[in-house]
């Protein structure tokens, strides 16, 4: 009779082996990540900023930063919503997400493939809410 397993003695099975490749550096997700909103694989390489830090389908993004961007020092790993749009005096568009676990509030770089709709969206938010010249609401 063959030799039995510390495994086989509680009654579980061993492990199988798997061909997916699992983790940093070593196979296809290398340089992507899964969005937390909308499940899109999105690349990490991004048009017009060094870091990128939400989807670009839906802006939503994960609290991963604590003070320099890129830096990945933030314990929190909470969803950060987009909240609206900051423009900087250079004409930038900003990203501002609010984390919806700890409060934090932050400020991202659009990159160049974010959608434009979710943006516009985003920059008519204070119109559609309170109505222009104290009209009502704009229809969006």
């Amino acid at each position: 009779m063959p030799r039995r397993s510390n495994a086989d003695r509680r009654g579980n099975r061993p492990q199988r082996h798997k061909d997916v490749l699992h983790g940093l550096g070593s196979g296809h997700r290398a340089h992507d990540f899964r969005c937390v909103s909308c499940r899109l694989d999105v690349s990490l390489d991004a048009p017009g900023t060094a870091h990128r830090n939400h989807c670009p389908n839906c802006l939503a993004s994960l609290h991963v930063d604590r003070r320099v961007p890129g830096d990945r020092a933030s314990e929190c790993r909470g969803r950060m919503e987009a909240l609206g749009l900051s423009v900087r005096p250079d004409g930038e568009w900003m990203i501002i997400h609010q984390c919806l676990s700890c409060g934090e509030l932050s400020a991202n770089r659009t990159a160049g493939d974010d959608n434009p709709l979710p943006l516009l969206r985003l920059a008519v938010r204070p119109l559609r809410e309170q109505g222009a010249y104290g009209r009502a609401p704009l229809d969006l």
